[in-house]
């Protein structure tokens, strides 16, 4: 009937939230998963796995960030793909950007990759085609016109 908080040694009630935070003083060798939520202000040397995260201005990756929901003011050197992004005006991020929803980008983020909308459900196929081959496709010729003689009335 009722539920039972449980209480950290000094007497505060631990968080439940599903919310975690890395601080400024902290560094992380490796990948990072969680089903929760992330506030990064530290670094982390590997690749992220979470449902939400916050990159703060003084936060970094470097690595790879698979993430249900992203906001991102600090550094990243690696890949995103994600289903809703926000970029903000202190972001610098060097790698491709995957986005399913929504990508939102403030003034003065600098971006150095690749933007790409991808779908959950679609395959490439033989529709998809790429800048590159749109770039070198050489002008398309007309056909020949070949004047065709009538014949003389009798």
């Amino acid at each position: 009937m009722f539920k039972s908080l449980k209480i950290s040694e000094q007497g505060q009630p631990l968080n439940h939230s599903g919310r975690s935070y890395i601080g400024e003083t902290m560094q992380i060798e490796g990948d990072l998963r969680s089903s929760g939520s992330v506030d990064l202000a530290g670094l982390i040397n590997g690749n992220v796995y979470v449902e939400e995260m916050i990159l703060t201005e003084t936060g970094s990756i470097r690595g790879s960030l698979e993430v249900g929901k992203v906001e991102i003011n600090g550094h990243l050197d690696g890949r995103i793909k994600a289903d809703t992004i926000v970029i903000g005006k202190t972001a610098v991020i060097k790698g491709d950007i995957f986005f399913r929803n929504t990508l939102k980008t403030q003034e003065g983020a600098d971006i150095d990759g690749y933007i790409k909308r991808i779908d959950n459900g679609k395959r490439e196929t033989d529709e998809d085609i790429e800048i590159s081959e749109i770039v070198e496709r050489s002008e398309i010729k007309k056909p020949k016109v070949i004047p065709v003689h009538q014949k003389k009335a009798v």
